[in-house]
Order: structure tokens, then sequence, then C-alpha cells
């Protein structure tokens, strides 16, 4: 699992949490002992979501028994890294499966109801930023998230890569290309949620550590996310 992350609601509040990120990263106080501390100041700041990204260590067991852990309450399968500028989209987990061979990831999709089952809200991540992710317009932006909404939410699609499971959301992730519509992207796809009221679409953001944002800062200032997930461990 990539890393464990907190959720935080207001911008100053952000702004101290990554300075803290950074000063404790730079110590040589164990990852462990970094949850045990860090997790009660996100509290303090009206937090107490807990989300872990999944999907890109074939060692971290399979989805359904991290969230039988009973520490999350969001599993964010990692990661979507291409989807934009012509390109196939592509999932990539590592080992877990391969998306090009056989049935792919579909088998995921009883983990995922799974999940779903007990609680946990099950998001998908865009990004990761080893891929450039430049969304070139608000027409583009309106095609990925129909393509996010048909493939992975609430829509229809004969090709859904995780199988017909329907995950609760979509979290950002994005460290590379440009910082221009993604905001577009979230409206986008909210949309989708409010047009069909059998689900509401999650949105969520993992910003880096500078602030603003050199990529995702412009739409995290416009309040489109439920939750910005603020790096505990890495």
């Amino acid at each position: 699992m990539k890393v464990i992350k907190a959720v935080v609601h207001d911008i100053e509040a952000l702004k101290l949490k990554q300075l803290l990120s950074i000063m404790a990263l730079k110590s040589a106080i164990s990852a462990r002992f970094l949850c045990l501390v860090l997790l009660p100041l996100a509290n303090g700041f009206d937090a107490g979501k807990v989300a872990i990204y999944w999907g890109q260590n074939d060692r971290e067991g399979t989805l359904v028994e991290a969230c039988a852990t009973g520490k999350y309450d969001y599993v964010i399968i990692a990661f979507l890294p291409t989807f934009v500028n012509g390109q196939t989209p592509t999932i990539n987990l590592a080992g877990h499966c391969d998306p090009s061979y056989g049935n792919g990831c579909t088998g995921l999709s009883s983990d995922i109801e799974s999940c779903q089952a007990i609680g946990i809200k099950v998001l998908l991540s865009l990004g990761e930023g080893r891929e450039s992710n430049s969304i070139a317009s608000t027409e583009d932006a309106s095609e990925v998230a129909s393509y996010l909404w048909n493939n992975f939410l609430g829509g229809n699609s004969s090709t859904r890569p995780l199988g017909p499971a329907v995950l609760d959301g979509i979290d950002f992730d994005i460290g590379s290309g440009s910082n221009k519509h993604w905001r577009d992207l979230a409206m986008f796809l909210k949309g989708y949620g409010m047009a069909n009221q059998s689900q509401n679409v999650c949105i969520t953001v993992a910003p880096q550590c500078p602030f603003p944002d050199p990529w995702i800062g412009t739409a995290l200032t416009q309040g489109l996310f439920d939750f910005v997930w603020f790096p505990i461990i890495q």
C-alpha cells in the first residue's frame, strides 16, 4: 500500500499540515510513530477519515484483505495513470492483475463490493505523477468524465476494467502535465452524480507538498472536492 492519508477540509489547516509533514519526514522518527502523532493532529482540524492507496505492491495482500483490517474509511485503487491526450485509458495495478490478459482486472469486482458491504468507500485514483496528463479543453474534460462514469461509476459499458462493481468516486493524484481543466473534470463528474440520483460521486484530491499545488491548485480552491487527502507516511 502506497500511503496512508487523513482528510483535511480547511485550506489553512492544509498549509500547516504540509509543513508538519515535511518536518516529520526529514526526521528519524519511524513511520509507525508518524501515524500515531499526525493522526490526532488531523482530528484537531475536523478530520478523522483515513484512506489507503492500494494496488502498487503485490505484497500488500488483496483488496478485500485491506478492507478487512478495519483501519480505513476509504480504499483508493491506484492507479489509472493513462487517460488523456488521445491515449487508450489503461489501469495499472502492478502485480495484482494484468488488464490486457484474460479477464484482466474484472475479478476485483467482488472485492470492491465486499469492501462496500462493510461501509468502506472504494475510489479510483487518476494520475500518480509518472504520466504527463494534460486535459486540453473543457470538451476533453467532458469526454474523460464520460469515460470514467461509464466504465467505473454508475454508467454502463461493455468493457468495464474492474467489472460490474460501481465505485464510489474518483481521486485526483496529479503530479505532472498541465494544471488546466481539472476543475472542469471535477464539475462534470459531480454533474453525473447529481443527474443520476442513484449515486453521489465522491471527488477527492491528493495535492503535492508545495502549496498551492502546481497542478491541481486552481481546482482545489473551487470547493468541488469532498475530501483533501493529507499524506502521513510514504
